[in-house]
């Protein structure tokens, strides 16, 4: 079923059901990433669009095809430890920037969950990061 959630709203629901409400999203599949913030130190969660490459988890920094990175992604880069929620899971994680050749590999991947990542990537300058997140 689809659910339009998405925010701090979709965090909130996906974590108090498990999952049950904001894993499946609009025909895709969520899960929630925590972040420590790099300015404030606190820990931000954000609900992703996710795809699987064996074990480790997928996910972009599109931001829409903004200009910028997401704030979650840079505190990924200054902070890689960390961990996400699947379902009702809570799994520690190493985050990592995908190479060139990994994000060529991965993008189809992801495409096929969020068709629209092409045409975010086709909206701006920025080449959008592909991250993997290996559990620990």
């Amino acid at each position: 079923m689809s659910n339009p959630l998405f925010g701090e709203e979709h965090v909130r629901q996906y974590e108090a059901t498990g999952g049950q409400n904001g894993h499946d999203w609009m025909g895709t599949q969520a899960l929630i990433l925590h972040s420590t913030g790099r300015k404030s130190g606190k820990i931000r969660k954000a609900p992703l669009i996710y795809g699987r490459d064996s074990d480790a988890y997928i996910i972009v920094a599109s931001k829409g095809g903004a200009p910028t990175h997401p704030a979650w992604y840079l505190n990924l880069v200054a902070q890689p430890e960390t961990q996400i929620q699947v379902w009702d899971k809570v799994i520690p994680v190493t985050a990592r920037t995908a190479s060139a050749e990994e994000k060529a590999r991965l993008w189809p991947t992801m495409t096929a969950e969020w068709a629209d990542y092409d045409t975010y990537q086709d909206k701006t300058d920025r080449d959008i990061p592909v991250v993997i997140l290996e559990p620990r």
